[in-house]
């Protein structure tokens, strides 16, 4: 009789089966004409239930991550840019409403063509606050408090993913899961009337009075109003048209000298690496038997030790000898399991989660190495243009697995060579332990090593 198929029909009844034979009448197989019974077992409605996105159309399903990333991929450069130029403030209430509105779309969308339009906007508005609130936070912390509050930003997407299996394990409808899961957006609007807008990017927009406006209140709320006396509206004046430039500029400028040239380049390929490598991972790390819920828990907790430690090891070692560590040690994982047999499934799956917490930790030490890279009159669109690149990676990798059909290890072998590779970049790239963020262009070209004793107010 043959086994059974979930996407295919007889054309004609075979009512030999009734009377015992099984011999088949070379009926034509068609798809199935009369829909489809779905177990909800788990999820009461997903957009693949809504619409029947299964069997020749399941491809579509996969489809709207990729579209989501895309959106995400071209909303970082736009809006590196759109803050550079107009503020890292301003644009983050932008980002903020225009996620919260395409999000609530497609939780009402008709279609799933227009659901996937809606995951494109949404995406590239929420590429908007990742980057604007991460640059935010490096540009008000100090140098001693830098890494630690990198670390916080980042142990938030671990608490995110806690949350998520919380509400989708009581949550199991997919449209009131994308409203119930943007709701916080809505305390967001509420906070950023009491958010600052970056001092440097004022310093180096000529603002010079805002800024002392915004430095006076950091100084009064840490209690250190005593280093106001060095400080005056004048003094900020004089420095910012020392150094000020009338330049608008672009995402061009990380191409044009040669220092920020070597930058772009090496740091765009480690943040391929480190999204290629990490989403490649968690999307093959496999055999723990778990349900979609336990799963995602597990991951979330695999995260939360590697990231803790991050911050121990970071301040002692430095970003530069972390981010090559952590990259290459992901790589030698992958290696390691080419080799471990099938059957051993409790090794394989060892290595594989400290793979999987060694490319996390890449992930946490790019963050804030990026941040601190890039001079402040183009780190939004560094930042931009270095998540374009991850997103890239993000895009491609999923498809990477396809090539399992070629030969079973391939996958494995091109994700192996990918964290090496990158971690050997990162040898190019400088080392930004307890040195002074750069504010122009000209300080890559000509580094102004300055240590922890510059007089910088936060």
């Amino acid at each position: 009789m043959g086994h059974q198929s979930s996407c295919s029909m007889y054309s004609e009844p075979q009512y030999q089966y009734l009377s015992g034979f099984n011999s088949s009448n070379n009926t034509l197989m068609v798809e199935c004409q009369n829909g489809w019974v779905y177990d909800n077992s788990t999820f009461k409605s997903t957009i693949a239930t809504e619409w029947d996105l299964v069997c020749s159309q399941k491809g579509m399903n996969k489809a709207t991550a990729t579209i989501f990333f895309i959106g995400v991929m071209f909303g970082a450069p736009l809006f590196g840019f759109l803050s550079d130029r107009f503020g890292r403030r301003r644009l983050l209430l932008v980002s903020y409403i225009c996620t919260l509105m395409f999000a609530i779309l497609s939780a009402f969308s008709i279609s799933y063509a227009m659901f996937s339009a809606m995951r494109f906007f949404t995406g590239m508005s929420l590429a908007g606050i990742s980057i604007i609130s991460i640059v935010l936070n490096v540009e008000w912390f100090s140098i001693e408090h830098r890494t630690f509050s990198g670390i916080i930003i980042s142990l938030d997407w671990t608490i995110g993913n806690w949350l998520l299996v919380l509400l989708a394990y009581f949550v199991t409808e997919w449209r009131m899961l994308i409203l119930v899961v943007t709701s916080p957006l809505l305390l967001a609007l509420f906070a950023w009337r009491w958010l600052p807008e970056s001092a440097r990017w004022l310093m180096a927009k000529g603002k010079t009075d805002e800024a002392y406006f915004y430095i006076k209140k950091c100084a009064k709320m840490n209690n250190r109003s005593k280093c106001l006396s060095t400080i005056t509206p004048k003094s900020l004046l004089e420095t910012a048209e020392t150094e000020m430039r009338d330049t608008k500029y672009t995402i061009i400028n990380l191409f044009k000298t040669p220092g920020i040239r070597k930058l772009a380049i090496s740091s765009g390929i480690l943040w391929f690496g480190v999204a290629f490598t990490y989403y490649g991972i968690s999307l093959n790390i496999t055999g723990f038997g778990l349900n979609p819920y336990l799963t995602q828990l597990v991951f979330a907790s695999i995260e939360m030790p590697m990231k803790i430690a991050v911050y121990f090891f970071l301040e002692k070692i430095g970003r530069k000898p972390g981010e090559i560590v952590t990259l290459i040690t992901t790589g030698l994982c992958l290696f390691i399991n080419i080799f471990v047999t099938q059957d051993k499934w409790v090794v394989r799956t060892i290595v594989a989660v400290l793979g999987k917490a060694m490319s996390e930790a890449s992930f946490t030490i790019a963050f804030l190495y990026t941040t601190e890279l890039y001079p402040t009159v183009v780190r939004q669109n560094g930042l931009g243009y270095t998540s374009f690149m991850a997103r890239l990676g993000v895009s491609i990798s999923p498809l990477i697995v396809l090539l399992d059909d070629v030969w079973h290890l391939l996958p494995s072998v091109i994700y192996c060579a990918v964290a090496i590779g990158s971690g050997l970049v990162a040898f190019l790239l400088p080392e930004t332990l307890n040195r002074r963020l750069p504010e122009f262009i000209e300080d890559i070209e000509k580094p102004r090593m300055q240590p922890m004793e510059d007089k910088e107010i936060h």
